[in-house]
Formats: structure tokens, sequence, C-alpha cells
């Protein structure tokens, strides 16, 4: 049995993707919904299914885990789960960021702990209603040395949703890339609320970005991620503004939704690396803070 904790978007999309009853979600804990999980799935041709997820009872035989919660979620859910899976059971990391990941990796440094980097975009239009935004890829690679053996075992066992799958031998690496472009994207967004495109003519995002740029060149240097120039991250940033264009981000979808967002993860991850390396990163705190503010706003008033 496939497990799945975090029955958001993407946790849906993996759902209705994989064979029929060969997954699960588990529920959050102290709780057992008596339902089963229902919602209408819009794939790529445009069809839409009806899918019905189990909520899982018992993880003694979960043989593989996948989590898909927010960053900021993920090791108390885990620590719910932990003692009830079998030890060799792959755990799969989903998140947003980093520091999420290493923290996973390091608290259960003895099981086998992979991350995934997805690019495959789903959203909820409505509560009961999934849409596969865009075909993506996603690539996986071990974080523990008991995860090593498990990278392909577990991609061949995950094709099975018809999704498209890599092995990824430095998954540090893959993760940095999409950090940058999500320092460079999310943020922004969410306090503009607009779509992706739509930040390439703004002030905000035309004062700052080539700030930010420098910073995470400079950290992505510190940090052993090699040489990357500070135009060459705005050009990549830029290049996946325009290709999703008419998408919202996670992070400008949490904002209007009233949810915390991953900023702690993204652009304050960056804030932790540089005050640990003694690179200045004043970009990515301003940024850091200001979405803080608007997320805390928005939760304190959530009509006005």
């Amino acid at each position: 049995m496939i497990a799945i904790l975090g029955a958001g978007s993407l946790g849906r999309l993996w759902a209705a993707s994989l064979p029929a009853q060969s997954a699960a979600f588990v529920p959050r804990p102290g709780a057992l919904p008596a339902d089963p999980v229902r919602f209408k799935f819009q794939n790529l041709t445009g069809a839409t299914l009806n899918v019905t997820v189990p909520w899982l009872t018992d993880c003694s035989q979960v043989d593989l885990l996948l989590v898909m919660t927010k960053a900021g979620d993920t090791l108390n859910a885990i620590a719910d789960v932990a003692d009830k899976l079998p030890e060799h059971t792959p755990i799969v990391l989903f998140q947003n960021g980093l520091g999420s990941q290493q923290a996973v990796a390091e608290r259960w440094s003895e099981r086998p702990v992979l991350a995934a980097s997805t690019t495959d975009g789903a959203n909820r239009p409505s509560e009961h209603r999934v849409v596969h935004a865009g075909a993506g890829e996603t690539w996986l690679g071990a974080l523990t040395d008991a995860g090593q053996a498990q990278v392909q075992p577990v991609i061949n066992r995950l094709r099975s949703s018809g999704l498209t799958l890599h092995p990824e031998p430095d998954i540090l690496a893959r993760l940095w890339q999409k950090l940058v472009i999500n320092a460079g994207i999310n943020p922004f967004t969410a306090l503009l609320d607009c779509p992706n495109g739509d930040l390439l003519t703004e002030d905000l995002f035309l004062s700052y970005i080539d700030g930010l740029c420098t910073e995470l060149a400079q950290l992505m240097t510190a940090d052993g991620q090699g040489q990357a120039s500070p135009s060459d991250l705005r050009h990549r940033i830029e290049t996946v503004a325009r290709n999703t264009a008419r998408n919202t981000s996670s992070m400008r979808a949490d904002v209007q939704n009233r949810r915390r967002t991953e900023i702690d993860f993204i652009n304050g991850y960056l804030v932790r690396l540089g005050q640990h390396l003694g690179i200045a990163t004043p970009v990515n705190q301003l940024l850091t803070e200001r979405v803080q503010q608007l997320s805390n706003h928005q939760q304190e008033h959530p009509h006005g």
C-alpha cells in the first residue's frame, strides 16, 4: 500500500494518478474521518474522473510513504506515523524550498529517506475538484544512505501513475535549482497578488530581482552548489515566469486561502543560510518579512 501524507492538490494528483486501490491518505493525528476523500479529477486530456481515496487506519502494511504536507508541517506529520511504519519503508519528501528535507533526513537517518523535485502542476479550483494543470517531471534522489538502494525501486513503483519520473544522483542540487525559481517568483506573486507572468513588469520585482539574484549566486557558491552568475539566475527565473505566465504560485494561493505560507523554507531558508555562512541577505530578509506580515494580516482579518 502507498500511503500519502497530505491531501492537498499534489497529494490528490498522485492519489488520482496511481492505480485504484493502491493508495490511501494518512489522517492527521487524532482524526479518523468516517468518509473517504471524494473529488473530481481533470486529467491532462481534459477528461474528468470521479476519484475515491480511503483513509488509512493501519500503517503497518505501508511499503511506500509519499509526504506532501507543507514544509512547516512535515517533521511533526512524519513523527506521528514513523513508529507505526515498517523501518524499511521508503519515505519520499515532496516539499517546496529547503530545510525540512534535511531535518527529516537527520532525524530518521537510519531509514530510507528520499526527496522529490517535481514540476507537475495541480490546483484545486474548488473543494471537490482537482485539475492536473501542467505535465511535468519528477526527479527522485536519496537523502540517507539507506535511501540509495531504494531510488530505482521507488521510481519503478511510482511509474504506475503514468507521471514522468527520473532518478537524480544529486537531489540537493536539483532542489536548489527549484529553490532559486521559487525564491524569485513566489514571494513577489504573493505580495502583488498576481499570476506568475505579470511579475515581469511590476516595479517591486524590477527593483529587487537583481539584488535577490546576487544573494542567490553568493549563497550557492558558498554552499558548494557551483558558480552561477546573477544574470543567469535572473534569466532562469524570468523564463519560468513567462512559461507559467497564467499560473498562480503556491504562495499566492496560500495567502489567498489564508493558509500559512512556506516562506520560511524558501527565502527564510536563504536568510538563515546567509547568517550561517556570513553572507548578507537583505532582499531575502525583506521578502520574508513582508510575506510573513501579509500572511499574518490575512489570518487575523479574514474579511479585510
